[in-house]
């Protein structure tokens, strides 16, 4: 684990100089794009006609998939047997529209009332997340938040106690201004040592001092690095009292290593956690249930949300004032920002529909990525649009899941890009261990 440790801060070194050479973005970022202007005129993209390359590598993709088909039978069987029952629940929810319409056309006092919830395309129970660094595991944030605090806590006791209490401080607070303080006050007391390393003086740091008391000892991990670092809890007269003080002991370290300490103090970030896709594979009927967004995908709760929207019809109401393109865009947005993850569904021709979780800022050629990965070929172009018809194109992945109205949930469409393969391509899309995980979902 100390490697992992070591291995950690040596990433974040590499990171940082690659970082001088220009501003990187992370996926929880906003890019530039979301903050374009609402009221901007978008002229519309043509889409440029496939080179002869293009449909070359299309072909040859088609080719080598096929090649790779050893005895197709025994996976055509299962799939068969999946589309089957895809056909019967399509049949069945054509019948349930036609039996739905036939009600309508009834006199009011002959309806059944029911209940209609506020979002059907969502089916997840909650966000989840890995964290490569510690396990495989995947988990909730605040179960994350507890096994990062024990797993860094166990590290105490092994070969590099100095770097894993710096992953400690920025890692178990909460409050970014709270260690920002600390780790330069911190600092300062190291550097001191550093720049004046025979003054006896700059070794003491009094317990009681109000700034150690304020910026330090309320931080966790603070006092183990101090004790990494060579520093000892002990009693000394103070205005003829004794107190407690922490004072360094060159014998059980060295200025080099409260050096290292120093700059790993600087150069640490929080252990992050990764957003797992809690990939899905679900049939019709499994997409048809009605689940509510769990809380975590809100920035604000439900019932807040729920309030709001009403006040807000009520005063739209009131007013009756007729709004601008510009202005629906602009509550649109304003109403996008209060999530925090988005669930994106992939409907296939076939009525499967592949569902991953994502964060409303990532980009949507994080989507497109997702869906390739999980194809039965990643090298045969394919084409996903959305429930507007509109088909994401280069133009559209680079900007956020937020600036393509796709928060807090959207359907998109398969299909196999024909422009550039000339022909129908495979019937078959999911690998076929992607579509095996239909009986667990």
């Amino acid at each position: 684990m100390a490697d992992k440790i070591k291995a950690f801060f040596q990433k974040k070194k590499s990171d940082a100089k690659f970082k001088m050479a220009g501003k990187g973005y992370k996926l929880t970022e906003s890019t530039s794009s979301s903050k374009s202007n609402s009221n901007e005129t978008v002229k519309p993209v043509t889409r440029a006609e496939p080179t002869t390359e293009a449909k070359i590598a299309g072909q040859a993709a088609l080719a080598r998939l096929e090649s790779k088909r050893p005895d197709p039978t025994k996976f055509n069987t299962s799939y068969a047997a999946i589309q089957a029952q895809v056909k019967r629940e399509l049949e069945a929810e054509r019948k349930a529209a036609s039996n739905e319409a036939k009600e309508i056309a009834l006199p009011k006092e002959q309806k059944i009332p029911q209940e209609v919830e506020a979002n059907p395309l969502l089916a997840v129970r909650g966000v989840y997340f890995r964290c490569p660094i510690i396990s495989d595991e995947i988990l909730t944030r605040d179960e994350w938040k507890s096994k990062i605090r024990q797993f860094l806590y166990e590290q105490l006791n092994y070969e590099e106690p100095g770097l894993t209490a710096c992953l400690i401080i920025h890692s178990c607070n909460a409050g970014k201004e709270k260690v920002e303080q600390c780790v330069e006050t911190m600092c300062k007391y190291l550097e001191n040592i550093i720049n004046n390393p025979g003054e006896e003086k700059y070794w003491k740091i009094r317990m009681s001092n109000r700034v150690f008391q304020d910026k330090v000892k309320p931080v966790e991990g603070a006092l183990q690095l101090f004790k990494a670092a060579g520093f000892e809890m002990v009693k000394l007269a103070h205005q003829e009292q004794e107190e407690d003080f922490l004072v360094w002991n060159p014998e059980k370290s060295s200025i080099e290593q409260v050096g290292i300490l120093v700059d790993a103090l600087r150069t640490a970030e929080p252990v992050r956690i990764e957003l797992d896709r809690n990939l899905q594979v679900l049939l019709p009927s499994q997409a048809a249930k009605r689940n509510e967004l769990p809380p975590i995908f809100f920035t604000i709760s439900p019932e807040e949300i729920k309030k709001e929207h009403q006040l807000r019809s009520e005063a739209v109401a009131k007013s009756q004032i007729l709004r601008t393109k510009a202005m629906r865009e602009k509550e649109e947005l304003r109403e996008m920002k209060k999530y925090r993850y988005a669930l994106i569904r992939v409907r296939f021709p076939d009525g499967v529909m592949l569902q991953g979780t994502f964060a409303v800022y990532e980009r949507v050629e994080n989507v497109v990525e997702f869906v390739r990965e999980n194809l039965i070929s990643d090298e045969i172009p394919f084409v996903l649009t959305t429930p507007t018809g509109h088909r994401l194109g280069n133009e559209d992945y680079e900007k956020t899941l937020v600036d393509n109205r796709l928060v807090p949930a959207s359907i998109l469409n398969f299909s196999w890009d024909t422009e550039i393969l000339d022909t129908k391509g495979p019937t078959e899309y999911l690998k076929e261990e992607i579509i095996c995980l239909i009986q667990s979902t």
